[in-house]
């Protein structure tokens, strides 16, 4: 599984991936994991005019909960271009059991085009600032990483419009807009811990197995729309970003996370290759300790 996301309803765990109408599992104990219906067992009727013949293969969710209501973020897209779109989806339960079960889809909340955006609607995560108003994160490559504001029943843009750019990575240019080049970044997720807003974002390259050089960073703000900044005080939209979690020889490319509070734990989700599985992509799990303000990863049961 790729790019996992969480969240609990009565005693029971439910992790969302990229995948065949975005993959579904359920646990109660975090380690063992039933394999549920996707969310879209047919593609949205809407997805072909954002990129032809979309196979249903959605990348990237983000899943919140907001009064009694369960948003279910997710990104279409093809793949290595800035033709995308985040959608948005919603549910009063999560558990298909329920009378209650049905996911009704909203359509685009935002899309980005080639040649006319320098950003990719991809990778949505949201966070609530101090005054309950809603941003969602998203984007990869090109310009960087945006965030935008959005309205109140969270399924379109804020008017008027709210921006940001909350990370970047210096880009030589040397290329067109088509081939985002150097300044691989995507997958932010937000988090909030005391006072502050940690930002957590992958650099580099996903999806290569043992060529796939991801890694997490993150930097941090006192506002949930920055500017964030790293442990060197550099900000994340030039440049900066601390290294949380990298690949090593048994796991290539760990990356893609997202951090929850489950338990009086705070945990930290992801993936990564397998290379004692020919390269297999896994759930990875780690405990965040938080030393000096700073996140600290550790095993997991």
């Amino acid at each position: 599984m790729h790019d996992p996301v969480v969240a609990k309803e009565n005693g029971k765990y439910y992790l969302f991936n990229t995948g065949k109408g975005i993959g579904v599992y359920a646990s109660t104990d975090l380690e063992n994991w039933e394999k549920m219906p996707p969310v879209f067992p047919e593609k949205p009727a809407w997805t072909d005019s954002v990129v032809p013949d979309f196979e249903n293969h959605i990348w990237a969710p983000d899943i919140i909960k907001k009064g009694d209501t369960w948003y279910l973020f997710y990104s279409v897209s093809a793949f290595a271009k800035n033709t995308s779109a985040i959608g948005v989806a919603t549910n009063k339960t999560l558990d298909p059991s329920d009378a209650n079960f049905q996911w009704i889809d909203h359509g685009i909340v935002v899309r980005s085009i080639p040649d006319r955006d320098m950003w990719n609607a991809i990778d949505p995560n949201i966070i609530f600032d101090e005054n309950e108003n809603a941003w969602m994160a998203f984007g990869s490559f090109w310009n960087g990483l945006k965030m935008v504001k959005l309205n109140e029943d969270l399924t379109k843009i804020a008017q008027p419009e709210a921006w940001r750019t909350i990370a970047r990575r210096q880009r030589s240019f040397k290329l067109d807009n088509k081939d985002p080049g150097d300044a691989a970044l995507e997958a932010p997720f937000i988090f909030k811990k005391g006072d502050w807003y940690y930002l957590f974002l992958s650099w580099d390259l996903c999806c290569r197995g043992k060529e796939s050089t991801y890694k997490v960073v993150v930097g941090r703000s006192e506002k949930a729309t920055g500017p964030f900044f790293d442990k060197n005080g550099i900000p994340l939209n030039q440049g900066g970003g601390s290294i949380v979690l990298e690949g090593n020889e048994d796991w290539y490319g760990r990356g893609h996370n997202s951090v929850y509070h489950f338990e009086g734990e705070d945990l930290m989700f992801f993936h990564a290759y397998d290379a004692n599985d020919n390269g297999a992509p896994k759930l990875g799990i780690r405990k965040i300790d938080w030393i000096d303000g700073w996140p600290t990863l550790k095993d997991f049961k």
